[in-house]
Formats: C-alpha cells, structure tokens, sequence
C-alpha cells in the first residue's frame, strides 16, 4: 500500500497513508468537514510521524452542492448530539472491522486500533468530539481543528469520560463559518469531561494558523 492510497472498503472509501517501522503503529483518522472528502485532510499529514497510519475516511452524507458530511446538514441550524450518533456508531463499526486480526495483513506489522488517534475539521472536529464523548475508551488523543461540539454535548461530559486525556483545540478568532464562541464552548465541556485541553486560537479565518500547525505537529510527537 503506497502513501495516500485510495481503497474501497465494505461500503467505505479510505485513503491511507502505511507507517514506516515495524510496529505496533498508533492509528490516526483523519476526518473532513461539511462538503470535503478523503482527500481534503491531507494538508495536515506532514505534521504527522511516520510511524502512525493513517486512515481518512469520506463523509456517509453526500452534499447536495458536491462532496461529503457526517448529518444531514441545515444551513443556519445547531446540531445535536443525536444527529452525529449514526455516523460515531459507523465510525466505531470501521474501527473494529480494520483492528480485527483478518485486516491486519494490510499494514505494515501490528496497527493499535484499541486506542486510536482522532482528527477532525469543522464538521468532522464535531463527530470526533461526539465519537470521543460516547466511546472515549477507544481513543488516545484527539485533535479538533476550526470545530465545535453538537448541542447536549454536555450532558455526556457529565460522567467525565475524558478524565486523563490530552485535547488539542486550534481556532481563529476571524472564523466566519464556525464562530470563535463555539469553539470556546467546546474547551469548556471537555475539560467538564475531564480532559486537559491545549487550545491554540489565532487571529485567522476558518483554517489553521503557522503557529496551530506547528502545535498540533508537537502534539501528535509527545
């Protein structure tokens, strides 16, 4: 499998990027936002040691205006936890299919899928942060990139799932598309689930800054 290779997989289309090394690899995924898909993220692979694997999926809701999301997006209405539900059980479908010993054969040596790696942008920050609320035992770090959290995210950090995990939140204060509040929202319900967030904000549009890139590459190296 080469570097940024594009399979189809039971109803998925992943791109993938095979580590280097022999293993056992940490498991990243790379997930886009509203009208993206499988190759969008890739902007951020750079930043990423050569020894995870990466695995970015395409979104299962397809854009009436061209690409991938994650809900049947609303122009100007708040999600709810329960819209991104299907998509985080899904996504913990696929988690569990490629760690089974059937699939390990695809990478090079043993790949933890126990434990993985989350990164999202704008849409996709929000179903890794859903993902990481409901199922935070199958996650090691997570990195929420221009995102928010759904309405009634709070009322699954009551039980503090993160307790002991590492966030890394970036945003800018110009974004136009996702408000800088909401990103700042989100700080605050993960830490009420417990987490250490490490938060970049930046004076920059709906995208990562020099300084943000630079601190998410330290964060994936820790």
């Amino acid at each position: 499998m080469v570097e940024g290779e594009t399979i189809e997989y039971n109803g998925w289309t992943l791109k993938v990027r095979n580590p280097e090394g022999d293993g056992p690899h940490p498991v990243l995924l790379m997930v886009h936002g509203w009208k993206g898909d499988e190759d969008v993220m890739w902007i951020f692979s750079p930043r990423i040691p050569k020894e995870y694997l990466i695995i970015a999926p395409r979104g299962l809701q397809e854009s009436p205006n061209g690409g991938y999301g994650w809900h049947d997006h609303k122009e100007g209405e708040l999600p709810t936890v329960d819209e991104y539900r299907p998509s985080a059980t899904k996504l913990l479908e696929l988690i569990q299919q490629l760690g089974s010993e059937e699939y390990q054969t695809f990478w090079n040596g043993q790949a933890n899928f126990l434990k993985v790696n989350l990164m999202g942008f704008s849409q996709g920050a929000a179903l890794c942060g859903v993902f990481a609320l409901l199922y935070s035992d199958r996650v090691n770090k997570l990195a929420s990139l221009a995102g928010y959290l759904p309405l009634n995210s709070n009322e699954l950090a009551a039980s503090k799932p993160l307790s002991g995990k590492e966030i890394f939140v970036a945003h800018g204060t110009q974004d136009n598309i996702v408000p800088i509040e909401r990103a700042r929202q989100a700080v605050e319900i993960y830490e009420q689930a417990g987490a250490r967030v490490i938060f970049c904000e930046d004076d920059i549009g709906h995208k990562l800054s020099t300084d943000c890139f630079r601190g998410l590459g330290e964060y994936f190296r820790k």
